[in-house]
């Protein structure tokens, strides 16, 4: 055998021609091998391609290329796809031409036709199997994404006044995927996932406009190149299958409070229904299904709106005079006829969601001015949402931009944005604004707060080894003089400073977004200020500050920072302003 293989060694080695040969012949039988092990098995599929045969059950979900069958739980098939950028507002480039077509092998062509045959796979005529150039650029084509199946529908009109799917949304303008998305929407409990310009994501129950071509769906997704993720003012929607019709009950609904019946009932909550076996659940479902973000028990009624200034939901009663009992449910309360027990639903109120650049340049440069941690974020969805313009920065911060905050791209200068984030507190830059709304925070949660973006993200938190280390001390000795300092400059030397406290935000954020409005010069109007203190988190909104098992600020720490804050009051109350909450004193 020894003498065997040293003769074998020469002969290829005087002739490795012949031994290349061999080894490209011995690879291409193993790769036929691995791709029809790789299609093992079969499982039984009735229907069609796109919906269930006749008089059948519901169909296998579509996938845009890929029908999957019933015993694969995990494989997807995105169509081969032609994507180009444009910039929002500009008309969509045309899709480029496949590149020339060249047919599969026969052998190829075969398991194609079996695998359609047997329903694990539909090649569909968007993206026909002759477009692909060999067996192996088909299997690259092939995505595996876990979760639950979903049915691609179509490319549609999207509208940015009146959006197609009305339930809640999220940007991602980094990392958007379609499983992304669709996971999103179905852990919510919709029906429908959308997506936008490479990387915007809207659910709804219902699809409310008609189809587009499906070339004008042509914008490849941020995070996954090989799948389009609609295109500009297109959306590619894709139907949910939930895996518990469970998903969509009221856990996820938000309590708001027991109201009186507002005098013009049928106006302020226009869609009602009786039911006289009324529970929670029945009544938040309907009003999700009629797309309505505030769903309205009354005893037996069921009733469906929006906040506006007939039903502002701001002045709540007592809890007990709702307390009646569902007549479907023993254990939980439905309101009257005179007390409605009111939920906001899942649906995302769209009244305020359209934003845009400024049409004309700004004449005036506003900022947006606050220590780090103070909210300033927080503070520009609002404004964004209450007056449907951009808001800018005085800064770059990529994910802030990732997450649908278009301005900050944007030269401060720039004129298109209604205001100016900026932290900034020296004289030349504060003077370089005509005027500004100064957020001021509790310093010791704006320290805290700082402390967990600088080490854990916009919404995440510092580690212990950070908070127990080195790094804090030496963070709060740097940083609460700036707290102080922050405030004194824009006191000093803003040319119009309208202050805020952020917890007067928090409190009564209606009243104090009514004034950052005025500052902006922009008619609040109230509907659309109604709108946004139900759409007030957002995206960058910090899960609770995690409530620590030991207090992290030292006596002497606190004995410095209460100075400080002595010191701002002082200089608030000089300037004819009320001083500091009570609550920014340690107790």
């Amino acid at each position: 055998m020894a003498k065997l293989l040293v003769k074998l060694q020469r002969y290829f080695r005087r002739k490795p021609v012949r031994f290349f040969t061999l080894l490209a012949l011995y690879l291409a039988a193993g790769s036929l091998v691995f791709l029809h092990s790789g299609f093992a098995g079969e499982p039984t599929v009735t229907g069609t391609q796109r919906g269930p045969g006749a008089g059948e059950g519901p169909g296998l979900p579509y996938l845009g290329g890929m029908q999957v069958g019933r015993g694969f739980t995990e494989v997807t098939m995105l169509s081969q796809t032609w994507s180009s950028c444009g910039a929002p507002g500009a008309p969509a480039a045309p899709p480029r031409p496949p590149a020339p077509p060249q047919l599969l092998s026969p052998i190829s062509r075969a398991h194609i036709a079996q695998l359609e045959n047997q329903g694990q796979i539909f090649v569909s005529s968007i993206t026909p199997w002759k477009h692909f150039r060999s067996a192996f650029d088909l299997l690259n084509r092939w995505r595996w994404v876990p979760g639950e199946p979903a049915r691609y529908i179509g490319c549609y009109v999207d509208n940015t006044r009146r959006r197609t799917l009305r339930g809640v949304s999220f940007f991602d303008y980094k990392k958007m995927t379609v499983f992304r998305c669709q996971d999103n929407c179905a852990e919510r409990g919709y029906l429908y996932a959308g997506l936008e310009f490479g990387a915007e994501c809207y659910c709804g129950h219902k699809i409310q406009a008609s189809n587009a071509s499906e070339s004008e769906c042509n914008m490849a997704c941020k995070g996954e190149r090989s799948n389009t993720c609609g295109g500009v003012n297109r959306l590619s929607i894709y139907r949910l299958e939930l895996a518990q019709e469970s998903a969509r009950r009221y856990g996820s609904a938000i309590f708001r409070g027991c109201f009186r019946r507002p005098d013009n009932v049928s106006i302020a909550l226009p869609v009602s229904q009786l039911m006289l076996n009324m529970s929670v659940d029945k009544c938040v479902d309907f009003c999700t299904e009629k797309e309505y973000p505030l769903s309205a028990l009354a005893g037996t009624a069921c009733r469906c709106g929006f906040p506006t200034t007939l039903f502002t939901l701001h002045e709540r009663e007592d809890e007990q005079l709702c307390a009646q009992k569902c007549a479907g449910e023993e254990f939980e309360s439905c309101g009257t006829a005179e007390y409605l027990l009111v939920y906001q639903t899942q649906v995302q109120d769209n009244r305020c969601m359209d934003r845009r650049f400024l049409p004309t340049r700004a004449k005036q440069l506003v900022a947006l001015a606050s220590f780090p941690g103070a909210g300033n974020t927080w503070a520009r969805h609002l404004i964004e949402l209450a007056t449907g313009f951009y808001t800018g920065s005085y800064y770059f911060d990529g994910s802030l931009y990732n997450k649908g905050f278009k301005g900050e791209r944007d030269h401060w200068r720039s004129g298109r944005t209604i205001c100016i984030k900026t932290h900034e507190s020296g004289q030349k830059e504060i003077e370089s604004f005509d005027s500004a709304i100064l957020l001021i925070r509790n310093p010791y949660k704006a320290l805290m707060a700082e402390f967990n973006r600088k080490y854990g993200g916009h919404i995440g938190f510092a580690g212990h080894p950070h908070r127990e280390g080195e790094e804090w001390p030496e963070f709060v000795a740097n940083y609460a003089p700036w707290w102080a300092t922050h405030t004194l400059d824009w006191l000093r030397y803003g040319k119009k400073v309208l202050v805020v406290h952020f917890e007067d935000l928090k409190r009564d954020l209606f009243v104090q977004l009514q004034r950052m409005v005025g500052l902006l010069g922009i008619a609040a109007c109230e509907d659309r200020l109604l709108c946004v203190e139900g759409q007030k988190d957002g995206n960058f909104k910090r899960s609770g500050l995690r409530k620590l098992e030991y207090d992290p600020y030292t006596p002497e720490m606190r004995k410095m920072i209460s100075a400080y804050i002595k010191t701002v009051d002082t200089a608030l109350k000089l300037q004819n302003l009320s001083g500091v909450p009570d609550d920014y004193y340690p107790r």
